[in-house]
């Protein structure tokens, strides 16, 4: 055996000793001095432990990850509050929590009239009837009346102008409503919101009087979203449009997302952010985070709780069709670096390797000599 392939020198009797006394971090980064090996040796004193089990694995061609873990919170997306724009005497009916209203559907409820919720960003600020300036506020009435099946694409156009067809189109949905059927939409007959909704509180009183301006839903988007302090260390492993997989709260279950975005604005973490998130960085100082947003792909994988402590697992490095080996396998060399010990039938063999991504148990090689299906020794369950 080569004097720069020597492993450590080793007492015990004939085995072979592969401590990992550290962890992979997150990242993948193998512990300082996590690796010490011994080798087969003879002449062993007998008073030394028992002589470990060894067996061998095939050296494969994979596909190596290593992630990152993010500590986030399950919950609902896009908070928003429903503002009143009209008068009354009181309100007649008003949601519940936990309630989820769609398109068309009541939203609450003033002098027995109900509000329906329409889908739009802008709220409605002026009366929209025959003969009005062009605007967008047009467009969003139009494009509901059709999603709603009270017009025709064919007949009436999308556009910004207010025309006789919307005005029909109109009639019709306020006849199915029972309300009179005007033709014309004033400020506080419909309230917009950008999707369905999911309340979350109702700031309005039951027989309390409406007033402009008044706060009276507070509700969020029916999508599952997880969101979590990213620090700005991190920020540039993650994308608008990345894979992540999101560990459940039971902590064994996960289910697949997507980055919905990733903030540009950095903000100071709380201290009870900073322990959740993987504490405070060497100078003892509160690290800087982003917020980062996650949209489930499958909306009831969050199950039934509205707000619960999850992980985020993000893809930090990526190895594709390389040759790796457990960790386990690697053996400390006295020169320094590693090596791993080929078997092929009675005889074994030192092959120094290059070491490359870690990830999880296994960690990427490359040596002369190395190839897929290379029999290696490792430590046996």
């Amino acid at each position: 055996m080569s004097a720069d392939l020597q492993p450590v020198p080793a007492r015990r009797s004939r085995r072979r000793a592969v401590t990992i006394a550290g962890v992979l971090v997150a990242a993948g980064v193998l512990v300082a001095g996590g690796i010490v090996a011994g080798r087969h040796s003879g002449g062993g004193d007998g008073g030394g432990p028992a002589a470990a089990r060894l067996t061998t694995v095939g050296v494969v061609r994979a596909n190596l990850t290593s992630t990152t873990q993010v500590t986030g919170t399950l919950g609902f997306g896009g908070s928003l509050t429903i503002i009143g724009q009209t008068t009354g005497s009181l309100f007649t009916w008003l949601p519940s929590s936990g309630a989820v209203v769609r398109r068309g559907q009541r939203l609450y409820e003033v002098d027995g009239r109900a509000v329906p919720l329409l889908f739009g960003r802008r709220p409605q600020w002026r009366t929209l009837s025959t003969g009005v300036l062009p605007g967008p506020d047009v467009a969003q009435l139009e494009a509901n009346l059709v999603r709603l099946g009270y017009a025709d694409r064919s007949l009436l156009t999308i556009d910004r102008r207010f025309t006789w067809q919307t005005a029909a189109a109109l009639r019709r949905w306020q006849t199915a409503l029972g309300v009179t059927a005007t033709g014309t939409l004033a400020p506080g007959d419909v309230a917009y919101a950008p999707g369905p909704l999911r309340v979350t509180s109702v700031a309005a009183k039951l027989g309390g009087t409406p007033q402009p301006g008044q706060p009276i839903i507070s509700a969020t988007a029916t999508v599952r979203q997880v969101s979590a302090p990213l620090p700005v260390t991190l920020q540039h492993l993650v994308h608008a449009g990345d894979a992540v997989t999101v560990t459940m709260p039971d902590g064994s279950s996960t289910a697949r997302g997507v980055v919905a975005s990733v903030g540009h604005v950095a903000t100071a973490a709380s201290t009870a952010e900073a322990s959740q998130g993987g504490g405070q960085s060497p100078g003892g100082e509160t690290p800087a985070t982003v917020t980062l947003r996650v949209r489930l792909l499958h909306p009831r994988a969050g199950g039934a709780v509205d707000a619960a402590p999850v992980t985020i697992n993000i893809t930090s490095s990526r190895a594709r069709h390389v040759l790796a080996v457990p960790v386990s396998a690697l053996v400390a060399l006295a020169g320094g670096g590693y090596a791993v010990e080929v078997v092929h039938g009675a005889t074994r063999r030192l092959i120094a390797v290059q070491t490359g991504l870690f990830a999880n148990t296994r960690v990427q090689v490359s040596g002369r000599g190395l190839e897929a299906g290379t029999r290696v020794e490792v430590p046996a369950s």
